[in-house]
């Protein structure tokens, strides 16, 4: 039995030195911000996408411009047989007569006016552009916010794999008082299986949580684009400081100013203002001029002439208006407006879920906050407690069992005031994130924190 004990512990030894400490790179939340917006795949791949949206906000691409072209061409006839009744009332047949053109030349179309459908497509492509300026924004704040999430869940997972590395610590302690106490008579065989029994079960949640630590630091590495993603990187921050200092009011402002998908609801609604001022071009007339400059030559296989070339500029303009096409401007029309009035709708339904996500993290931040105070206080009383029942232990005034108990109260109170710390910096995070100020994390005191 006692060889069983010192094997066990010998193995429980084994696997905590598993991960030894190596010279790593530190990577605080900023620099893994950084990182991570310079590399991450999906930011990178949002960011083509909005220098589309760019490339297209031009004034050729709206109409404004107009289009010229240059062609050339070349045509031959070759009649086998022709016959043809003259006015005189004779007949002229004709045999292998051959007849060639050419021509080259530049073209000019240009629609100078249609009814402000031009101005209105170019205002929509700038519309666009700025869309995607805000798509590309989005991406960013949810990547900083699920990157700060998992930071600091890296580091709760850290502090919990502290906690049970001092919980084996003390279950360690423990099987050495029983042990010696049971060579010497004073303790029974069943307590040294029970401190056994206590010591292996610590030590399987440590080899556990060692898992759950090495899967966090994966993520986070994933998230970064690292491109080794099991590179071990160093944390410098060793313990989770909410921010207890949030303002709610200032918070809701900052949300109907800087939230992004309020800002992109906004953005729809003028796109689809933009379409109806688009429908309503058509009621108006269209002016289009056309302009060449060209040459053609061409040669006669039979009649008067051999040959003929040209050399000149032709130009002309087209003034047109849509006077009936079946009653679907008026159609179209109707429709815009009331894609105008959902949209309206949208934005208003989007603020108004906005102000309940802001007042339901608001209540758990409260929440959290208090929890926090609460449990760092119940940890100094977990503390002091088993200090005192160690020592009765040790005196032999206690038992194992409530030893245990009291080493189980202390656990669950570090745990507590861990989950604590956390849950309230994730909802620190989520207010941020819904107010537009999540990039603080990267740029404090900075307006670039909300763009």
């Amino acid at each position: 039995m006692i060889k069983a004990i010192y094997t066990g512990m010998a193995c429980a030894a084994a696997v905590f030195s598993l991960h030894p400490l190596q010279a790593q790179e530190a990577y605080g939340l900023r620099k893994c911000l950084e990182t991570g917006l310079e590399r991450n795949y999906s930011i990178r791949i949002v960011k083509n996408e909005q220098q589309i949206a760019d490339n297209n906000a031009t004034l050729g691409n709206a109409g404004y411009l107009p289009s010229v072209d240059l062609s050339s061409g070349f045509t031959g006839n070759v009649d086998n047989r022709t016959r043809q009744q003259l006015s005189d009332g004779t007949h002229e047949k004709t045999t292998g007569v051959n007849s060639e053109a050419a021509n080259v030349g530049l073209n000019l179309n240009w629609t100078i006016f249609d009814g402000f459908g031009i101005q209105a497509e170019y205002a929509r492509l700038k519309e666009l552009k700025q869309l995607g300026e805000l798509n590309t924004r989005l991406t960013i704040e949810d990547f900083a916010a699920a990157l700060a999430a998992e930071y600091y869940n890296l580091i709760r997972q850290k502090i919990r794999l502290k906690n049970l590395r001092s919980a084996v610590s003390l279950s360690k302690e423990r099987l050495r008082i029983v042990e010696e106490r049971y060579f010497i008579g004073s303790m029974s065989r069943l307590d040294l299986q029970q401190a056994q029994v206590d010591f292996n079960a610590d030590s399987s949640k440590l080899i556990t949580q060692f898992e759950t630590v090495h899967t966090s630091r994966i993520r986070l590495n994933q998230l970064m684009a690292l491109d080794n993603v099991e590179q071990e990187i160093y944390v410098p921050d060793s313990l989770i400081v909410p921010n207890p200092f949030l303002d709610e009011a200032e918070l809701w402002s900052h949300t109907l100013t800087n939230n992004v998908s309020l800002l992109i609801s906004g953005k729809d609604r003028t796109l689809t203002e933009l379409d109806y001022r688009k429908i309503k071009s058509r009621n108006y007339p269209y002016v289009r001029l056309n302009a060449g400059y060209g040459y053609t030559a061409n040669w006669y296989g039979s009649g008067a002439t051999d040959w003929q070339k040209k050399l000149g500029l032709n130009y002309g303009l087209t003034v047109g208006i849509d006077i009936f096409d079946g009653f679907n401007r008026k159609r179209e029309q109707r429709n815009a407006r009331i894609q105008i009035r959902n949209q309206q709708l949208r934005y208003e339904e989007l603020e108004l879920a906005l102000k309940a996500d802001m007042a339901n993290f608001w209540m758990a931040y409260r929440n959290n906050l208090e929890l926090w105070k609460l449990e760092k206080e119940n940890l100094v009383a977990a503390q002091e407690n088993y200090s005192i029942a160690l020592e009765r232990y040790k005196l032999g005034e206690l038992s194992g069992i409530e030893l245990r108990e009291a080493q189980n109260s202390l656990l669950e109170a570090e745990e507590r005031q861990s989950i604590a710390e956390y849950n309230t910096k994730i909802c620190e995070i989520s207010l941020l994130q819904l107010s537009g100020q999540i990039l603080s994390y990267l740029y404090p005191n900075s307006d670039e924190a909300s763009y």
